[in-house]
C-alpha cells in the first residue's frame, strides 16, 4: 500500500467530504521511514522530485562531533542512544533521529541533522 502525505481522507470539520472520488497522486506519495541504528555504516541512494538524491542513512557507528568549548569537529565513535524525543521506544531499539541525545566516546551529544534525509550524524556536546 502507498504511503500518502498530503491526500485528504475523511471530512471536513463542517461534516462535509474531502472530494471523494479523488485517488492518490504520484506527488503525493511518502516513503518508509530509515530508522537509522547504531552499527556498521549503510547508506542508500534515494532519487527525489526533479531528480534530486537524498542519501538515506540505515546504519552508522560514528558521528561529527562538535565541542562548543574548543570549537573544533572530531569523529567519535557512537555507543549507544541514551534519550530520543521522537519516541521512548526508540531508546531500546538504539534509533537515532534528530534531537536524540547519545553516548560517544567524547562525551553526550545532541544530533542536529537528520540522519534519514542528510545521510551523516552531525552532533553537538553537551555539557
Amino acid at each position: 500500500m502507498v504511503i500518502c502525505q498530503r491526500s485528504r481522507v475523511g471530512k471536513t470539520p463542517s461534516g462535509g467530504m474531502y472530494h471523494p472520488a479523488r485517488g492518490k497522486r504520484k506527488f503525493e506519495m511518502g516513503r518508509e521511514p530509515a530508522h537509522t541504528k547504531v552499527g556498521a555504516r549503510n547508506i542508500v541512494a534515494i532519487r527525489t522530485k526533479m531528480a534530486g538524491r537524498k542519501n538515506r542513512l540505515l546504519v552508522c557507528d560514528v558521528a561529527n562531533v562538535f565541542n562548543p568549548a574548543t570549537k573544533i569537529y572530531s569523529q567519535s565513535k557512537i555507543k549507544t542512544v541514551k534519550e530520543n524525543t521522537a519516541s521512548r521506544h526508540f531508546v531500546r531499539r538504539n534509533i537515532m533521529t534528530k534531537g536524540a541525545l547519545i553516548e560517544t566516546d567524547a562525551g553526550m551529544a545532541k544530533i542536529t541533522s537528520r540522519p534519514g534525509q542528510d545521510g551523516t550524524i552531525n552532533a553537538v556536546l553537551v555539557q
